[in-house]
Order: C-alpha cells, then sequence, then structure tokens
C-alpha cells in the first residue's frame, strides 16, 4: 500500500511539473578560456583570473595572481590555491595567514558563524560558504584557558602557551561545551583530519590545507523534479520505519512535505528553484484540499448520514421511554440553581419585558427577574460596548466555576446573537456603597462589629480567588459598589468583567493597560515604575475599600473641612503615627476595632508590591486583635492625589502591553 501511495503521488507532482520543462544552465554558453598562474594551469570556468576577459568564467569565483601563486579571497579571508579538481568540483586552499611560521594563528579563518547549514537534495555535505562553496569536512577549535586541562579532547599548544596561560586545540566547532576555566580564541578548518589525534605539529597538519566544493548551477527544471521525487520517496520511506500502521496514513502528507522542501532547497542547483517551489506548493493545496472533499463527499454518503438517522431514532426513542416522576421534577427544578444556558425569549420571560429595573453598570443595565422555579434573580443585560465580548466570557469563565459564600453565584447565561445577558443570585440588599458613605462621614447603617464582620467576609472571598480555586482569579476591580450584601448583609464579590485567570503555578502575569477604576485602582497598574503586576493588585484595592469602610467616607474628599483631610488615608496614617485617638467628621473617638481595619488598610495600600500582605494575611490580621498589629511604613509618596471625588472605571485597553513576572 505504502509504494502505490508513493507511486501515485510521484506520478501526480511529475506530471505537473513536466508540463513545462526548463532549459539548462551551467557551462552552456560560457566562452572556454583557459589561464595559468605560476604552477597552477588550465584556470578555466567557473574559476577566472583578475584581468581576464570579461566573457571568462564567473565573476564570484575570481582568482588573482601574485607572485606566480594564485590566491583566492573568501569572507575577507585570503587563500592560497594549491590545485583545482574539475572532475569532482573541489578545489583545494590554504589558509595565507599559516604560512608565515609554524606557531601562527591566522588573523582570519572560517569559523562556523560564517556558515550556514545547508541540506543538498543529492548529496550530505551541510555547510555552505558565501553561497558559493561548500565544507563538508572538520573544525578546530583554539581555546585559551586559565589553567592546565587534563583531557584528551584538549591537545596542548605548547609554542602558544606561556607563565598562567595555557592555549589547546579541541575538535569541533560548539563554544558551548567549553570547560568553564577556558575561552574562545579562533575556530579553523582542518580538512578531513582529527585534530587531537594526528601525528605531527598542529601548524603543519593545518598548513596542509582543505578542501571546498564549488557550487555549479547546472540543473534544469527536470533535474531538480526528478531528483526532489526520488529523494522524498527515500527519506519518507526512512522517517516511516517503526511507525504503527495507525501513524502510516500520514504517508501522503510527508512525502508532499518532503518533496516541497527538496525544492526549497534546491537554490543552489536551479535558478528557478524559487517559482518552482511556489507552484508547488500550490499545487499540492489544492490537491490536498480536493482530496480531503472527496473524502467528506464519501463519509457523508456512506457514513454520517446514516450515524444521523441513527442518532436521531435513538433520541425520539430515548424521550419515549425516560420516566417523568417526582424525583425527575426535583432534579429538574434543582437544575435552575446551576449555571445554564437560556434563551433571549426566556430573559425576556424572566423579566417580565423588563419591567422593574435595579440599576445601570459600565457594561449595561441590571434587572430583576425570577426563575420558573420561584427563585429571584438579578439579570445583567450587556449593552453593545467594544468591550462586550471580554466582559461576558470573563464573567463565565471565573464566577460561572467557582462556589463560595462569598461570590455571588451565576446561575446562568444567555447568548444569542447579539443578545448577551448574566443571570446572578439576587442580593435584595444592594451594593456596600448605599451604607457605608453618608454626608457627615459617619456610618449610621453599620455596627464597628459588622463592619469588622463585612470586610473579614469581602477578605475570604477575595483570599479564596487567590488561592482557593484550579487557577488563581484577579478581580482587578474591587470596590464598594461590587461588592453585594444578601438578605443577612453577609458580602458577596462580584463584577468580574475585568477578571483574568493564571495558573497558580505560574509567575507570568500578563498584563493590560490600566484596568479597573480609579481610586481603588493599584499604583502598578496605571505606571510600570511603581512595580509588577501581580494579584497584589487585588490587595491595594481591598486596602483602599477597607478604609472607606472604617472612615464612612470616600478617599479622597474635596469637600473636606481641612485640607489635610481631602486624602484620607493620608489624614489616617498622621493620626495614627502620633497615637492620638483619630477625629472623624463628627468628632467622634475611634475603638479598636476601627483602629486595626485602618491599620489593615495602610498595610494594603503599601505602594510596593512586595510589601503589601497576602489576603491569606489579611484575613489572619482581621481575625487577631487589633493591638498585635505593627504600624506599617508610610504607604504613599504624596499626601493629596488629583484624582475627582467619584470613582470613574478604566476599562482594559485592546492592546496587551507587557508580560512581567508576578511580585510574591
Amino acid at each position: 500500500m505504502k509504494k502505490v501511495v508513493a507511486t501515485c503521488a510521484s506520478f501526480i507532482v511529475s506530471y505537473l511539473f513536466f508540463i513545462s520543462v526548463g532549459s539548462a544552465s551551467g557551462v552552456e554558453g560560457k566562452e572556454i578560456c583557459r589561464s595559468s598562474c605560476g604552477s597552477l594551469h588550465n584556470i578555466r570556468y567557473p574559476f577566472r583570473l583578475k584581468g581576464d576577459p570579461a566573457k571568462c568564467g564567473d565573476p564570484s569565483y575570481e582568482l588573482v595572481c601574485t607572485g606566480n601563486k594564485t590566491v583566492v579571497e573568501i569572507l575577507s579571508g585570503m587563500y592560497l590555491v594549491m590545485n583545482i579538481f574539475y572532475d569532482n568540483t573541489t578545489i583545494h586552499i590554504i589558509n595565507t595567514g599559516l604560512l608565515s611560521g609554524n606557531c601562527n594563528l591566522p588573523l582570519h579563518s572560517l569559523s562556523f558563524g560564517d556558515v550556514l547549514i545547508r541540506f543538498h537534495p543529492v548529496h550530505s555535505y551541510k555547510y555552505v560558504i558565501s553561497s558559493k562553496y561548500i565544507y563538508a569536512q572538520n573544525w578546530a577549535t583554539f581555546v585559551n584557558c586559565s589553567k592546565k586541562i587534563e583531557n584528551n579532547i584538549y591537545r596542548p599548544i605548547p609554542c602558544l602557551s606561556q607563565n598562567n596561560r595555557f592555549v589547546y586545540v579541541t575538535p569541533g566547532y560548539s563554544v558551548e561545551s567549553l570547560l568553564p576555566s577556558c575561552g574562545y580564541l579562533t575556530m579553523v578548518t582542518v580538512g578531513d583530519v582529527n585534530i587531537t589525534t594526528t601525528e605531527g605539529n598542529v601548524f603543519q597538519v593545518l598548513q596542509k590545507g582543505f578542501s571546498l566544493s564549488w557550487i555549479v548551477k547546472n540543473y534544469t527544471r527536470s533535474m531538480v523534479i526528478h531528483q526532489c521525487l526520488r529523494t522524498a520517496i527515500e527519506d519518507t520511506r526512512d522517517d516511516m520505519d517503526g511507525f504503527t500502521k495507525f501513524k502510516k496514513i500520514t504517508y501522503p502528507f510527508l512525502f508532499e512535505y518532503e518533496f516541497v522542501e527538496c525544492i526549497k532547497r534546491s537554490y543552489n542547483l536551479y535558478d528557478g528553484a524559487a517559482a518552482l517551489y511556489r507552484s508547488a506548493l500550490v499545487f499540492i493545496v489544492f490537491l490536498d484540499i480536493a482530496a480531503f472533499l472527496l473524502v467528506l463527499a464519501i463519509l457523508g454518503r456512506f457514513v454520517f448520514g446514516t450515524l444521523t438517522i441513527y442518532a436521531f431514532l435513538a433520541y425520539q426513542l430515548w424521550n419515549l421511554l425516560a420516566p417523568i416522576d417526582t424525583v425527575e421534577r426535583f432534579l429538574r427544578n434543582e437544575k435552575a440553581l446551576m449555571p445554564s444556558r437560556y434563551a433571549y425569549t426566556d430573559i425576556i420571560a424572566m423579566t417580565r419585558h423588563f419591567k422593574e429595573k435595579l440599576g445601570q453598570g459600565g457594561f449595561g443595565a441590571v434587572y430583576k427577574g425570577e426563575l420558573p422555579g420561584g427563585h429571584l434573580v438579578a439579570i445583567k443585560i450587556l449593552g453593545n460596548s467594544k468591550c462586550n465580548g471580554e466582559e461576558f466570557t470573563n464573567e463565565v469563565a471565573t464566577i460561572g466555576r467557582i462556589h463560595h459564600v462569598n461570590v455571588v453565584r451565576l446561575v446562568g447565561f444567555c447568548s444569542e446573537g447579539s443578545h448577551r445577558a448574566l443571570i446572578y443570585e439576587f442580593m435584595c440588599n444592594g451594593s456596600l456603597d448605599k451604607y457605608i458613605f453618608s454626608s457627615n462621614g459617619s456610618n449610621k447603617h453599620f455596627t464597628i462589629e459588622k463592619l469588622n464582620e463585612i470586610a473579614l467576609g469581602v477578605a475570604r472571598g477575595l483570599d479564596y480567588l487567590h488561592q482557593g480555586c484550579d487557577m488563581r482569579i484577579l478581580h482587578f476591580d474591587i470596590k464598594p459598589h461590587n461588592v453585594l450584601l444578601d438578605q443577612n448583609f453577609n458580602p458577596k464579590l462580584s463584577d468580574f468583567g475585568l477578571a483574568k485567570l493564571y495558573p497558580k503555578e505560574n509567575s507570568l502575569v500578563s498584563a493590560f493597560a490600566a484596568r479597573g477604576t480609579i481610586g481603588y485602582m493599584a499604583p502598578e497598574l496605571v505606571s510600570r515604575s511603581f512595580g509588577l503586576i501581580s494579584y497584589k493588585s487585588d490587595v491595594y484595592s481591598f486596602g483602599m475599600l477597607l478604609l472607606e469602610m472604617a472612615g464612612g467616607r470616600r478617599n479622597v474628599d474635596n469637600r473636606a473641612e481641612n485640607s489635610s483631610q481631602v486624602y484620607y488615608p493620608s489624614w489616617i496614617y498622621h493620626q495614627l503615627e502620633q497615637t492620638e485617638r483619630l477625629e472623624f467628621c463628627n468628632d467622634i473617638g475611634i475603638d479598636n476595632l476601627e483602629r486595626k481595619l485602618c491599620k489593615v488598610g495602610l498595610w494594603c495600600i503599601q505602594m510596593r508590591a512586595s510589601a503589601r500582605p497576602s489576603m491569606s494575611k489579611v484575613v489572619e490580621m482581621l481575625e487577631a486583635d487589633g493591638d498585635t498589629i505593627d504600624m506599617p511604613p508610610k504607604p504613599f509618596l504624596f499626601s493629596s492625589p488629583t484624582s475627582s471625588t467619584k470613582p470613574s472605571s478604566v476599562h482594559p485597553s485592546l492592546t496587551e502591553i507587557s508580560t512581567i513576572y508576578e511580585d510574591e
């Protein structure tokens, strides 16, 4: 079967390209010129001596006759030509830098960095030099070591070694494997000898020279195709050895790959190789597409059609036989509490044609709804913002897979055409910001004990996002508006539109342009000069939230009577630093719980992310006694930022600005 496929493929490809057969290029049409220099006679194409008529030889293979010696320049190095063998297209040369003595390293020599690795479709050579010559022999590397080396592959060079400088020669061209005490000096070609085992003086061996083959582009289009067909069949057969019967079905594709790669590599033999490669690639792509469509048509007629009919009949039979009893009804009702997909008509019915609007967010409006089982829900209808797709997928990918007492549950979603909606459990007491801010700066709704309880719940929810899931979830938008309260005023984190998932064991964090809400956004999200972005960015936002809960006012308030109180974190830090009783706007003192909340908040808003505690540590601090918490360092560079009193959201840029390491 393998031979049949190979033969068919060979026939198809050769039939295409033998329609047009190119003419030969090479020595045909070249004027036959013969020159001599010293002992080197009969110099002819492709070589020419400098000063020969313009029609003689190839200008890129020009030789120079000086002092009855023939010299060729290769990559700025001068080499003495000892002989030219036209029968096997090789030239034997010696580096002129080696002729001045028996202990001199050449000023310029061919190194591995001067060559390109190429695999000829016919020959087995590896190295192409200056696109004109081929080198298929050995290399040697001279190294300078700071101490003596006892190693068989390091051959000492006594005439170059002195004092604490020990010079060795080692075979090969890789400097990566050198011993740590050795440094690279130069690399030379040594012909077909092993420099460490050959007898005699090293420099005498080098003075024997080495051979290069020159590249002659005398192949025609048909010759390249014939050779590449044979090469592709042989290489594919070798590659398939050891393959299982299942893997051997890839034989035609492997053959096609080997064929076009062979044509691509034949540029040294045929001037039209690039055009031939493009033609072969286009033809094979069309051939594969036609074969794929043919296979699909056959499968669709004899396999898929039959399977579809059987699947439809099995589905109808299942619906007829499935028992509809009390247990089944119970399971179907409980399914309403798991994330489910709904049609847009279901959304209209749940909201009673969007009758009761609960609020308006940055990504769309929120309506009150009711599931068929009677469960109340909040349904966010996403608008037509350019960030719709990201906000929707972020919510479903993050909150849709987690369950925690302090994270709002995603009950379901809708994605139908341009309509997108997210269905959450209903939180009857709304968001936290309605309760912690008042016109006179006092917090009348909650006792300080309840505030501490709410703060601890938010901290536990955020710690769960960072450490409790299979993937680390970064929220990037912690603020009072995104903390919802249930009927018992238990807090739940919501609005995961800006959230991102990252593996916990992976310290690489892909960071976008500034994302979050001004006033709660960590400084490193605004400028890289403040450090690296990580989960500590959420810790900063939580710290700002904690200070607002403790103070009963926004952290930036231009209406403050005292200018020093405009930026609340700066003012509260000054009060704690002076170890005086805190004075809020209504001149009521602060007890230990309030002092603890302030200290934890100030720890969380440190400018350097590495100085902020993790959320696990924050939970411990909130559960501990306030007197056990140390006074944090000053967490800000200035005391009065210029931001406005009303926070505004900053949506993520569509362009990723950096990939950075998480600062632990």
